[in-house]
C-alpha cells in the first residue's frame, strides 16, 4: 500500500509561486496515477492535476491551465506541482492521492495534506 507525503505548502504573496512535493513510500510512483486536489473552506473539493501512470499524460482543470504544472520525478518517486501566478482565491488546503487504475475523482490512497495561503 502507497503512503503520501505531502510538503512544500506555506505563505505566499499574490503573483507568487509555491512548488508542492508529493513523495511515495511503500510503492513506485509511476505505477500511479498520481492527482492534486485542493479544499477551501465554504467550497467543495477541487480536483486540479493529474498525472497517468501508464504514458504520464497530464490532465489539468481549466481553473490551473497555464499556471499550474505537475510532473514526475521517478528517480525521487515525487510528484510535484509548481504553482505560478497565485491568487488569494488558491488558499486552500492541498493534497495528493494515487489511484492503481487511471485519473480519477476518487482515488484510493491520499496524503494528509499541505496548506497554501495566499496574501493579497
Amino acid at each position: 500500500e502507497v503512503q503520501l507525503v505531502e510538503s512544500g505548502g506555506g505563505l505566499v504573496q499574490a503573483g507568487g509561486s509555491l512548488t508542492l512535493s508529493c513523495a511515495a513510500f511503500g510503492a513506485t510512483i509511476e505505477n500511479y496515477a498520481i492527482s492534486w486536489f485542493r479544499l477551501a473552506p465554504g467550497r467543495g473539493r477541487e480536483g486540479l492535476s493529474c498525472i497517468s501512470s501508464r504514458d504520464g499524460s497530464v490532465y489539468n482543470t481549466d481553473s490551473v491551465k497555464g499556471r499550474f504544472t505537475i510532473a514526475r520525478d521517478n528517480a525521487k518517486n515525487t510528484v510535484y506541482l509548481q504553482m505560478n501566478s497565485l491568487v488569494t482565491e488558491d488558499t486552500a488546503l492541498y493534497s495528493c492521492a494515487a489511484a492503481q487504475d487511471a485519473c480519477k475523482y476518487d482515488p484510493d490512497y491520499w496524503g494528509q495534506g499541505t496548506q497554501v495561503t495566499v496574501s493579497s
